[in-house]
């Protein structure tokens, strides 16, 4: 390897007192390298000293008014992980106690950074989540009373604005032991016993807020919410499973995602009628979205009672109805050699036949299987809906290599789409598929019935010859 090769080797040959001026020199005009050379000698002094200098910066990062955007950003992120470095990596691991403390000050200052930067690629949001979980490794290892951090930690649950403490109880539940997680509980059933207070409407940025995060922008749903959120989270710290279920009421238990989650609960807990009843009873058409964990949690509780027939019969139904990829590989599974390969022929050939054009093509392109995704566009081209081009662009990326003439039908279809119904803006898109049409053409033995490409840009030329934007 070259001795001129920028690596620590090379670099330890240059000497202390070099490497000491090359530092100096490169730190002039340049705030954040002057700041880590700082905390660095801090620490040679001791943890407490670096643990000083963090708390003043992070005093200056919660002062700091100015706006972070796009350009600002790296900067801030790479300050903002500097400190976490130090907390954690530096700190803590000579004084527990004190790095708790740092970090908990760190996370504590998300909202005022969150209000004054550009996180739109979710970079800063990043370095916060990280930190709080590291949070779970620390607090083991402080000294820090029971009663005293489950008071902190209520505290901290009540004041995130921003989530910047969501899933907090779970990371600190074995720091906070039985005594703690107790002390805690008793908090939050006292503030769920308190009459709401109305202290006039909540700002517009605050109902926004609430509004992205999944909660109600009243007061009192919000409240119920939240206090079911964190009772659950105690009682699953304390492996409590009848209460964590309490929280829920008669109505949640009849939507789908509910009851598999309390399902599953109760197949750890072996109480498998339980979870067939609780199953059976939910209102199916409550909220789609929640299906898929239901079917995974009836089929699981079909399998440990012993019916595996019915099992079985319920995956097929799915996989019917959906071409979901997941049942269909639960069908296959317990099948035994050869006949999973003569079912899952089956299966494709129904997928050939499915009402739903796009779904079909999302299913050969998970399974995956490239033949019967050509073979459906080749067979099924007056199905192609031109429009979905967030569908249709990964597959002509899988099929242009091996398949071009499907990738190229499927292009076809967004250059007329765009033409027919898109503004002029998107006519540079219908441009690019074309280009790339003629890429393909090179790799086309035979168009069978289809035009050729020579064939089909006269056929664009007569029939959208009035558009010469495009």
């Amino acid at each position: 390897m070259s001795q001129k090769t920028l690596n620590r080797a090379n670099l330890i040959e240059l000497g202390p007192n070099k490497l000491a001026e090359l530092l100096l020199e490169v730190s002039t005009g340049s705030a954040d390298i002057k700041r880590r050379l700082r905390l660095e000698l801090s620490f040679q002094i001791s943890p407490t000293e670096l643990g000083k200098d963090v708390r003043k910066r992070l005093v200056a990062i919660r002062k700091s008014k100015s706006y972070a955007g796009w350009r600002k950003r790296k900067s801030l992120v790479k300050d903002l992980q500097t400190q976490v470095d130090m907390i954690c990596n530096k700190v803590a691991v000579d004084d527990p106690t004190l790095g708790l403390e740092l970090l908990w000050e760190f996370i504590a200052l998300a909202p005022s950074v969150y209000e004054r930067v550009d996180d739109s690629r979710g970079e800063v949001a990043a370095v916060f989540g990280a930190a709080l979980v590291r949070l779970s490794a620390i607090a083991p290892l402080a000294a820090v009373d029971p009663k005293a951090l489950a008071t902190q930690v209520w505290c901290a649950l009540q004041d995130n604005l921003y989530g910047e403490f969501d899933g907090l109880i779970a990371l600190m539940a074995p720091a906070l032991g039985d005594e703690g997680l107790t002390h805690l509980k008793q908090s939050v059933v006292t503030y769920q016993s308190n009459p709401e207070t109305d202290e006039g409407e909540d700002h517009a940025a605050l109902i926004f807020l609430r509004s992205l995060r999944g909660e109600d922008s009243q007061p009192n749903t919000r409240k119920i919410r939240l206090v079911q959120t964190w009772l659950q989270d105690i009682a699953q710290a304390q492996g409590d499973a009848e209460t964590y279920v309490a929280q829920y009421t008669a109505q949640d238990l009849v939507l789908p995602g509910v009851a598999a989650e309390i399902a599953q609960i109760w197949l750890e807990a072996e109480r498998q009628d339980e979870a067939l009843a609780l199953l059976e009873a939910a209102d199916l058409d409550a909220a789609p979205e929640g299906i898929d964990a239901w079917d995974t949690a009836y089929i699981r509780c079909l399998s440990e009672l012993g019916r595996i027939e019915d099992a079985q019969s319920h995956c097929w139904l799915r996989f019917e109805q959906s071409l979901n990829v997941l049942h269909l590989r639960r069908y296959l599974k317990p099948l035994p050699d050869f006949d999973d390969v003569e079912v899952e022929d089956r299966a494709k050939e129904y997928a050939l036949r499915f009402p739903h054009f796009d779904t079909a093509l999302a299913f050969f392109l998970e399974w995956p299987d490239l033949l019967f995704a050509a073979r459906l566009i080749t067979t099924r081209t007056n199905d192609i809906n031109g429009s979905f081009d967030w569908h249709l662009t990964p597959a002509v990326d899988a099929l242009r290599e091996r398949h071009p003439l499907a990738a190229t039908i499927v292009l076809r279809a967004m250059v007329t789409d765009t033409l027919e119904r898109r503004p002029v803006a998107r006519y540079g898109d219908a441009a690019e598929h074309l280009k790339d049409c003629a890429a393909l053409d090179a790799n086309i033995e035979n168009y069978d019935k289809f035009q050729t490409h020579d064939a089909f840009c006269k056929q664009l030329e007569m029939q959208y010859d009035i558009k010469m934007v495009f």
